[in-house]
């Protein structure tokens, strides 16, 4: 079969990050959407791979699953998403660096549940996030969820802006890793790296322009050009600044269920499509050239 008509979507997350849906249920509404190929992206944890490949293993009609993570990194102060493809979620120096980075989460979790407790009075711990969100990889989606559903604030936005919030006084920072440093740890494990949602930054033209050639020089390979918050001149820059630069084209929804609301599968906010052959040629480079960190 031709890929002509074939769609994919090379950004999902389920519930073992920020997504609502676990990894069996993607796979149930990725055959619904009539997807070819799936990524699963989660924030910083390969756990739900296992069960979303055995999923598949086990319906009919189920997309190709890619193994995937999304890396949280930092420039200047903002928060830069680099997505892996292809990853070898086995490797152990990446496993053992994701358990380091998810152990200073789960410390910096505890720190700020201590100020919200002491400083807003609220009653809320790590033990009870984790017990409301089981298996998840505790984000700010999270406490603000958390919030919503015991009455401590009326709206997601609320628990953002006056608890969770980058300028809230109860906020307290993550472990910081560059986007460089995010990249050379894809690539140790054997995967793709992609610049996430590069309009979501704010950098303005120039300053993208420049940063996207220093993570060309750091080894960056694709970048997102299909996505659910692109317009067509979006679209259209990012596919000349991938041509110039030499990289790759992803794409994808950054459906997370819930959590971002008219956000859906495979079409994003209703007119999103990303084609089969940009997996295609990601694929095809990823099998005659593999990614190596060393």
């Amino acid at each position: 079969m031709t890929g002509e008509g074939r769609i994919v979507d090379l950004h999902v997350h389920s519930n073992h990050s920020d997504g609502t849906f676990t990894p069996s249920e993607l796979i149930s509404y990725a055959v619904e959407k009539k997807l070819s190929v799936m990524a699963l992206t989660d924030h910083d944890t390969v756990d739900g791979l296992k069960e979303i490949r055995e999923a598949a293993e086990k319906t009919e009609n189920s997309p190709e699953i890619v193994p995937g993570i999304e890396l949280s990194t930092d420039r200047d102060g903002k928060d830069i998403h680099i997505v892996g493809l292809f990853i070898n979620e086995r490797d152990e120096a990446f496993l053992s660096w994701l358990k380091k980075f998810q152990d200073s989460r789960d410390l910096r979790n505890e720190t700020m549940c201590e100020r919200l407790r002491t400083g807003a009075g609220m009653d809320i711990s790590f033990e009870a996030l984790k017990r409301e969100f089981p298996g998840a990889v505790i984000t700010r989606a999270h406490y603000a969820k958390y919030m919503l559903i015991h009455g401590i604030t009326h709206s997601l936005k609320e628990g953002f802006d006056r608890y969770v919030g980058d300028h809230s006084p109860f906020f307290v920072p993550r472990e910081k890793v560059s986007p460089e440093e995010g990249i050379k740890l894809i690539l140790s494990a054997g995967g793709i790296p992609v610049l996430a949602h590069p309009f979501q930054y704010a950098f303005g033209r120039e300053r993208l322009e420049r940063f996207v050639a220093e993570l060309k020089e750091a080894g960056l390979i694709a970048i997102e050009a299909y996505y659910t918050t692109h317009s067509p001149s979006d679209t259209r820059e990012i596919l000349e600044l991938a041509e110039r630069y030499g990289l790759f084209i992803s794409g994808g929804s950054d459906f997370h269920g819930n959590n971002k609301v008219g956000v859906d599968l495979a079409v994003g906010k209703g007119d999103l499509r990303v084609s089969y052959d940009i997996y295609e040629r990601l694929r095809e480079y990823h099998e005659k050239a593999p990614v190596s960190g060393s």
